[in-house]
């Protein structure tokens, strides 16, 4: 199985599917409007800007697991998202990222890529506080919190999983060097 396996729903109606991503290097990201990491949108939406005309796309699946910060219908979400932070990517519809009801996207990137680095003392304990929140992560390779990012290259490979607290600007060279 390969990333170009899968279709997701579209925000609105209709389906996306990943192969038509084929040659791209995608950021797959769950996000949540309420939350503190949040403001990451203003940092995603720069690296959109930045890389999309150079074949970079980001795969937004909003996602209210995690202390419920994204309770809106798709469609307000993506209203907040372009009203607060002037997204021009596209959410796609929300989603679940762990347990019974995951995304098979979502399973797959897990099987992929298991397990984040988490640097620094202050990310450590951050990333520890909300793992003992989330009441969705029942095992290692789960997803502990919104905004978890994969990066795939060209050939739809896996290459890296950063944890929520690892900011998208930190990413700009790990997209560039794909590009």
């Amino acid at each position: 199985m390969s990333i170009y396996d899968y279709t997701v729903s579209k925000r609105r109606e209709g389906e996306l599917d990943l192969s038509t991503l084929r040659g791209k290097v995608l950021l797959i990201v769950n996000t949540a409007t309420g939350c503190g990491f949040t403001p990451q949108y203003e940092a995603l939406e720069a690296l959109y800007k930045k890389y999309h005309d150079k074949g970079f796309e980001i795969l937004d699946f909003p996602c209210n697991q995690f202390g419920s910060q994204a309770p809106g219908s798709d469609e307000e979400i993506h209203q907040f998202c372009t009203a607060r932070y002037k997204t021009s990517f596209d959410q796609l519809k929300k989603i679940e990222v762990n347990g019974e009801n995951e995304s098979p996207v979502y399973t797959f990137l897990k099987k992929e890529m298991p397990s984040e680095e988490v640097r620094g003392l202050k990310n450590k304990l951050a990333m520890k506080a909300v793992s003992k929140m989330s009441k969705s992560t029942k095992s290692e390779g789960d997803i502990k919190w919104n905004f978890t990012k994969f990066l795939v290259d060209r050939e739809g490979n896996v290459v890296r999983r950063y944890p929520p607290t690892f900011k998208p600007e930190d990413i700009d060279a790990d997209i560039a060097e794909l590009l």
